[in-house]
């Protein structure tokens, strides 16, 4: 058997490496925000309309906003229904592949809609959808 009675044992604290624990916080705040799909929005006022299943918008998408006056929006910028068919035509992202993501306010009137709908064919996108948001 071992003497243990003369010897001293020492009364430190033990600390944790707060370096390494606060390099992987870091780590997965880097991680979560460039995990999340974010979604730019133009800073315009628009109630997207609910539906019960909505798919992503892709990077290469062109979004076109309508707001419930009829304004149509084109990168932030208020743009007449003629402006917007040539800066969709002078767009160096329009491809053949191109979808064109009509973000309309839930108020906005139909025919504004479609005129958009129609200016999407007419400039040869591939595609065009409705913006929506899902249901609660």
């Amino acid at each position: 058997m071992i003497d243990l009675s003369g010897t001293k044992a020492e009364t430190g604290s033990v600390q944790p490496p707060l370096t390494a624990l606060i390099d992987m916080v870091f780590m997965l705040l880097i991680y979560f925000l460039l995990t999340m799909g974010f979604m730019v929005d133009e800073g315009i006022g628009i109630k997207l309309p609910e539906a019960g299943e909505a798919s992503r918008t892709l990077p290469r998408d062109l979004v076109v906003a309508v707001t419930n006056e009829g304004s149509y929006f084109w990168k932030g910028a208020r743009v007449t229904l003629s402006e917007l068919e040539n800066k969709l035509k002078a767009s160096p992202e329009l491809t053949p592949d191109t979808r064109i993501v009509i973000r309309a306010d839930r108020g906005a009137r139909v025919n504004s809609v479609v005129r958009v709908m129609d200016l999407a064919k007419t400039v040869g996108a591939a595609s065009f959808c409705l913006a929506t948001e899902t249901e609660p």
